[in-house]
C-alpha cells in the first residue's frame, strides 16, 4: 500500500556545526541538544570535535563537528529550525565570515540538490573546507571525494581528544 501523500519520507541530512566565540563547546553541545529535539527528527551520529583555524577570516580557532540527522522535515523547514537555534545562541552576522557563537550549515539533504535565494544544498563551499570534510568523512566516507580531502590537506585542523558533543548514556 503506498504511503499517504501527507506522510513525508524521512531523509538523512548532514549538518555542519561550528563555534569560536564565548563558550564554543557549550554552544555546540546546546545546539546538538536542540537538534535532537526537532520534530520528526532523530540524531543518528555526531562526529568527533575538531579544532580548526578560521578560513578566509581572522579570529580565534573554531570547534567543529558534523551531525547526521534522520528527518521528516523538508529542507527549508530544517534550515529555518537551524537558523532559530543559531539566533537563540546569540548568532550575529556583522560581516561575511565573522567570528560566531554558533554556525549551523545544512551540508547535505539526502542526495538532493537545492538552489534558492535562501538555501543551497549541497553546501556550496563544503568541498573547500577541511573542517567540514574530515568530520563528514568520519560519519559518511562515501559522501566525501578523496580529491576534495586531498585539496584541503594544507588547512590546519586537528581532532580534539576527549571532547564529545553527545552526552553518553
Amino acid at each position: 500500500m503506498p504511503a499517504s501523500p501527507s506522510v513525508r519520507e524521512r531523509v538523512i541530512a548532514f549538518l555542519g556545526l561550528g563555534a569560536n566565540l564565548g563558550d564554543a563547546l557549550g554552544h555546540l553541545r546546546e545546539a546538538v541538544s536542540c537538534l535532537r529535539a526537532l520534530p520528526k527528527s532523530r540524531l543518528l551520529a555526531c562526529s568527533s570535535v575538531y579544532r580548526s583555524a578560521p578560513v578566509d577570516a581572522a579570529g580565534p580557532d573554531y570547534l567543529n563537528a558534523v551531525l547526521g540527522l534522520e528527518t521528516g522535515l523538508c529542507a527549508p523547514e530544517l534550515w529555518r529550525e537551524m537558523a532559530g537555534i543559531e539566533m537563540a545562541a546569540g548568532r550575529e552576522r556583522p560581516y561575511r565570515n565573522a567570528p560566531r557563537t554558533l554556525d549551523l550549515d545544512l551540508l547535505l539533504y539526502g542526495h538532493g540538490c537545492i538552489q534558492s535565494s535562501a538555501l543551497s544544498v549541497p553546501h556550496p563551499r563544503m568541498t573547500q573546507r577541511a573542517f567540514v570534510l574530515q568530520p563528514l568523512f568520519e560519519l559518511a566516507p562515501e559522501r566525501v571525494e578523496a580529491q576534495a580531502l586531498s585539496a584541503t590537506a594544507g588547512q590546519r585542523i586537528e581532532r580534539v581528544p576527549g571532547l564529545s558533543l553527545v552526552a553518553s548514556s
